[in-house]
């Protein structure tokens, strides 16, 4: 099997670009994603293997505040998907605006499909949404990865090679009434088109063309399914208003798997020669080959973003385009002030570890949990440090004098992680390089970019105790 170059190995799933410019420029770059791991028996290279511990021996560390008379006990949850469009960058237009790879590790997306270093707020207002109530605020935090690579250095065999293709219907959160045999139609041909797809990919098996893949499966299955994504945004528009970015949906991937992998892979380079270059003048791969950060990373099994509302009384709107911060992704430069609990599993979230990775019981999966600051000076987006502007209520939930409570966001990642990856240390987030993967490390990063409609909604739930799903 051909082992893939550099630092950023993609072991099970190998990017194959048809005609991506749109989707590189706007969501980001799709790369390889595994919700289980490759088999394989050394310790990973990332972290060591001293910082995992076993949950069940760790002592309880969390305590919520009692709420008082007066509190805002609601909830409201939006659905953001779990980065299934591909979304992934090295960049933090927060923190570094402007800087491509300012991150030096692996954002993981949902929220703004157009995040990334240039972002800006009539960027992000312009731009579209996985969200599926239209919040198009920028969620993002840094990938896991689990690195299982066998003692010769070669990732595991993968399984057999199909065609994948981001999901249509999910983009479509409504569809008119009288638009809908037509929609209906066009997301079977499209279906349709995948299952002809994936038998134009078993003849790539024995064709020597490394090319043969992207030029006889991608661009043609690429070309069908934009025909048939306008049919449906030509349907949609005669009755309401025309769904916007369909056309970004067309591109799909190859994962790749068995004795293919030179084939594909070979045929990936191509394709990715042939893509329109991003402004810094590096391809989707080079953007991607990041020192230090190794393995396959792991799309979450559920991610959870949920505001809620303050234990000593009501909250008041965040304003739009609030920044904030959660956790440091320089702890070891910066030390420990703004480091935050992450780490827990499954069904043990009153034990919260901020400097160990978690092992977890059989039945529990690992579990990342991001409670952001909610007391808001009343003025600023943003501040000089990212952090001065909006800071953390004391252990009874009440905010320092001339800071007002906003609602509080917790974004939850969980894992489908194999314990044995988890035994052995064999998974990790990623970091910049001086962090070493240390847990301690953990961040997460949020722009509100919600509608004013939107923002007093989740305000009247939180504030009227109700449990909202969006």
């Amino acid at each position: 099997m051909m082992r893939n170059q550099g630092r950023h190995r993609f072991s099970r799933r190998t990017k194959l670009t048809a005609g991506v410019t749109g989707l590189a420029l706007t969501i980001g770059l799709a790369v390889a994603i595994s919700t289980t791991g490759d088999q394989g028996t050394a310790q990973a290279d990332g972290a060591d293997i001293s910082l995992f511990v076993d949950i069940t021996k760790q002592q309880r560390n969390v305590r919520a505040p009692r709420p008082q008379r007066g509190a805002s006990t609601g909830t409201f949850t939006v659905d953001c998907g779990r980065n299934e469009n591909g979304h992934f960058n090295p960049d933090n237009f927060i923190a570094q605006p402007g800087v491509r790879n300012g991150a030096e590790h692996l954002h993981d997306y949902v929220g703004n499909v157009s995040t990334d270093a240039d972002s800006t707020n009539e960027s992000l207002l312009e731009a579209d949404t996985t969200c599926k109530n239209g919040d198009k605020s920028a969620y993002f935090w840094p990938v896991v990865r689990i690195d299982r690579e066998n003692e010769d250095g070669e990732p595991g065999q993968p399984a057999g090679a199909e065609v994948e293709c981001p999901d249509v219907r999910r983009k479509l959160r409504t569809v008119p009434r009288q638009a809908k045999a037509e929609v209906d139609r066009n997301l079977q041909a499209m279906k349709d088109q995948i299952a002809g797809a994936n038998t134009k990919l078993k003849a790539a098996a024995n064709v020597e063309d490394p090319n043969f893949v992207n030029n006889a499966v991608l661009r043609p299955l690429r070309d069908k399914r934009t025909a048939s994504l306008d049919r449906i945004a030509q349907a949609i528009d005669r009755v309401a208003e025309r769904p916007r970015g369909l056309r970004r949906l067309a591109p799909c991937t190859v994962k790749d798997g068995d004795g293919d992998d030179a084939k594909v892979a070979e045929a990936a380079r191509e394709a990715e020669a042939d893509a329109p270059e991003k402004g810094d003048g590096k391809s989707a791969s080079d953007e991607n080959e990041l020192p230090g950060n190794e393995g396959e990373i792991q799309r979450p099994e559920v991610v959870d973003i949920t505001f809620r509302g303050s234990p000593v009384g009501k909250v008041e709107p965040m304003p739009q385009f609030l920044r904030v911060l959660y956790g440091d992704a320089k702890v070891s430069t910066n030390g420990p002030k703004n480091a935050r609990k992450s780490w827990t599993c499954t069904g043990f979230e009153d034990k919260v570890l901020i400097d160990k990775y978690p092992i977890c019981p059989q039945g529990s999966k690992v579990k990342r949990i991001h409670d952001f600051a909610s007391c808001w000076d009343g003025r600023n987006t943003d501040s000089a440090n990212h952090r001065d502007h909006i800071v953390y209520p004391d252990g009874n939930g009440k905010c320092p004098r001339g800071f007002k409570a906003v609602p509080q966001l917790r974004i939850s990642l969980t894992y489908d992680i194999p314990r044995d990856v988890q035994v052995a240390g064999q998974y990790a987030v990623d970091a910049f390089p001086q962090e070493e993967h240390n847990p301690f490390s953990d961040h997460d990063d949020f722009a509100n970019v919600m509608s004013e409609e939107i923002m007093n909604r989740l305000v009247q739930c939180v504030n009227s105790g109700r449990r909202c799903r969006e």
